[in-house]
């Protein structure tokens, strides 16, 4: 049996390719861009800035947006999907699908490179609750995506519940898009939270302006902010029509008593984030605590694959860019370039973690949220696979990896790949180290065996996907 080499990598390994178009993102390809090196910016999104600096459709932002303009040289491929990547010799070669996910005539192509920058960003976490799957339940990601990019808010009467200051912004903007907030519900303790890491308080200083715009607002409105309050079932029959909130103890227990029916016909939840780290794990790249493990110059464990922004730990657009900065430097050395030491950007980096740092340590998700979940609530939306049915699987078929358990219950094996339900399996059952599990894919986005099939154009040819 011959065995067969994979190709060298293509001429344009001296070019820097970045994953991602958003704060981290925008500023790698910045970065190297400054120092001389050839840059390549493959995205999903139409347009780059990524969720934190979307676009607002309908004011026709200018393509010249300062704040995400990219250099002049910077070849950037929109809609643009990396599915799956590979190592070759010299360095990785990404295989990537251009156009809407739903357009069957998607073009392929692949791209080679020796210093790949990763600045995939993180997506909403949801955690399960009864009627969570209910038209009108929404993650507050998109509530907000929806509101900034179109001026639609998901409903007249919303209710937004979850952790973290993003759930400030996300009110904001769906108060500005004209809906009605009936409450914010913080399930945690942000004043006790915060006031535990006085450094971390003041690593973020620069924020507390924001923050105080955020708070404004809601008094305008008149918008009840609680704390140690949530959202336990959501309740209609072809929409939400209402919610049962409750408050909680410090591990989120519900406190019995305490429940209250709240109308509403939008439901918005966000607790924190889940970075995607399928790209990185299908490096091979060494993860610590489900987040990419980085140096000082935002190197991984792969030899010519750096990571940046959320990826590497959740801690805001600010961090990202500054690690994006350092991550581009560093890339753009490795290709044979000089850059000037991105100092300003390492102390920024330093700074960030500390906030970060305090943030995560500020708004935790506490283990009592699986309480909230009754046997026959979804947790794997996908395959409509239940809590009882997860439960049962661990205890009496002795599903305690990944594998067996997907394998047993289906969960995770539908159109989301566990990126909604892995870490929530992963938490249920009692065993974090499931969610790389379910991080571990080789297809990393969807596509069509046809797609398959059809293979892809090598890098440099002239294709659709290949133009600029």
């Amino acid at each position: 049996m011959t065995q067969t080499t994979p190709a060298a990598p293509a001429a344009r390994t001296d070019r820097v390719v970045v994953v991602g178009a958003g704060p981290a993102g925008l500023a790698a390809a910045r970065s190297a861009a400054a120092a001389g090196a050839a840059v390549l910016v493959i995205d999903a999104e139409p347009a780059p800035g990524g969720q934190y600096l979307r676009r607002d459709a309908l004011a026709g932002a200018d393509d010249r947006d300062p704040a995400t303009a990219l250099p002049p040289g910077v070849e950037h491929r929109p809609d643009t999907v990396v599915w799956a990547i590979e190592p070759v010799p010299g360095g990785h070669r990404l295989h990537l699908r251009t156009g809407p996910a739903d357009d069957p005539g998607r073009t392929g192509a692949t791209v080679d490179t020796r210093a790949l920058v990763l600045a995939t960003g993180a997506h909403d976490r949801a955690l399960p609750f009864p009627g969570w799957d209910l038209p009108g339940v929404y993650t507050a990601g998109a509530a907000q995506a929806l509101a900034k990019a179109q001026r639609l808010a998901v409903g007249e009467r919303v209710l937004l519940a979850g952790t973290g200051p993003f759930l400030l912004p996300v009110a904001r903007s769906l108060l500005d898009a004209g809906a009605r907030i009936t409450a914010v519900l913080e399930a945690g303790e942000p004043v006790t939270g915060w006031l535990r890491h006085p450094g971390g308080v003041l690593a973020g200083s620069g924020k507390l302006g924001e923050l105080a715009g955020h708070l404004a607002a809601l008094a305008r409105h008149r918008v009840p902010y609680r704390p140690r309050t949530t959202v336990v079932a959501a309740h209609g029959t072809d929409a939400v029509e209402a919610a049962t909130t409750v408050r909680l103890d410090r591990d989120w227990n519900p406190v019995p008593g305490t429940e209250r029916r709240v109308e509403a016909d939008a439901v918005c939840v966000g607790f924190g984030f889940t970075p995607q780290t399928e790209l990185a794990v299908a490096a091979g790249c060494a993860m610590a605590e489900g987040f990419v493990r980085v140096d000082a110059a935002q190197a991984t464990s792969v030899p010519g694959v750096f990571a940046a922004g959320e990826l590497t730990g959740i801690g805001g657009a600010a961090l990202s860019a500054a690690e994006g900065e350092v991550a581009g430097a560093a890339a753009a050395r490795l290709v044979g370039r000089d850059p000037r030491p991105p100092l300003a950007a390492l102390r920024r980096v330093r700074r960030g973690r500390r906030f970060a740092a305090a943030l995560a340590a500020a708004h935790p998700v506490r283990p009592g949220w699986s309480t909230w979940l009754a046997e026959d609530t979804l947790v794997c939306r996908c395959e409509e696979v239940r809590a009882g049915e997860l439960r049962a699987a661990a205890r009496e078929r002795g599903a305690s990896a990944a594998r067996p358990l997907k394998l047993v219950t289906r969960a995770g094996l539908g159109p989301c790949q566990g990126r909604v339900c892995g870490r929530n399996v992963a938490e249920l059952l009692g065993d974090p180290r499931l969610a790389d599990g379910f991080a571990r894919r080789p297809i990393a986005a969807p596509v069509r065996l046809g797609e398959l099939a059809a293979g892809d154009t090598a890098d440099g040819a002239d294709t659709p996907a290949g133009r600029r």
